[in-house]
């Protein structure tokens, strides 16, 4: 990648089906230096053909649409365009849409009251490869993967009596609830007192026996899997 390249704006696609909203996004980001707002739909299907017209790198999306929800744009487009980083910008925190955002494919997940900075730095760290939750989103999946982890105990024989999907070893399966948890990986390397590298190397089997693009999705497996 040239110097030019790395400096090219942010290509994205805003959808959202309030019109008020939808513009105030496209000139609140579209007026940063750093992205190039290409396009803006009222419903899931316009941002699909849209995304498959323009290929951008992003797409920030509410879940609450006509035509085709959220929900359903973001499992589409994750399908279809999958080196396109869906983040999601809604007033919903709820668990069941945190988690359903998270299967469908979405790699962050924000809600309305954040700011310019968040969603812009939200954006370009999904198109990297990285997730981002605003801190409610983040209390609402800890407060799941509690709740999750609580009915599995609760089971007879408990959690140590299941064997782990997809040949997932028990430091796997270790690392990637600490993932679930929020933590870095500086952060599980002390936690486990383990080097960078080998977790580094954990991470990378976990995400390939879960067929894991990044943590937003290998944190949609563990909850699809009861290992939140």
């Amino acid at each position: 990648m040239t110097a030019a390249d790395s400096a090219a704006p942010l290509r994205i696609v805003i959808a959202d089906d309030q019109a008020s909203v939808r513009e105030g996004l496209v000139v609140l980001l579209g007026g940063l230096p750093d992205i190039d707002v290409v396009g803006s739909a009222a419903d899931g299907q316009q941002a699909i053909d849209l995304v498959a017209k323009y290929k951008p790198d992003a797409i920030l999306l509410d879940l609450h649409m006509p035509v085709l929800d959220g929900i359903g744009a973001t499992r589409r487009i994750t399908a279809e365009q999958p080196d396109v980083a869906v983040v999601v910008l809604t007033t919903y925190a709820d668990d069941s849409s945190v988690l359903d955002a998270l299967h469908a494919g979405a790699r962050s997940y924000l809600t309305k009251d954040a700011d310019r900075a968040d969603i812009a730095r939200a954006l370009h760290a999904a198109a990297s490869g990285l997730t981002v939750f605003d801190p409610r989103v983040h209390s609402t999946l800890l407060a799941a993967t509690a709740a999750s982890r609580s009915a599995a105990e609760s089971e007879p024989g408990g959690m140590a009596a299941a064997a782990h999907p997809d040949g997932l070893t028990d430091r796997e399966v270790e690392i990637l609830r600490l993932i679930v948890g929020g933590r870095t990986n500086p952060e599980i390397a002390a936690d486990l007192y383990l080097s960078g590298h080998t977790v580094k190397t954990h991470i990378n089997r976990i995400f390939a026996k879960t067929g894991s693009r990044d943590r937003a999705a290998a944190i949609g497996y563990a909850h699809r899997h009861g290992l939140g």
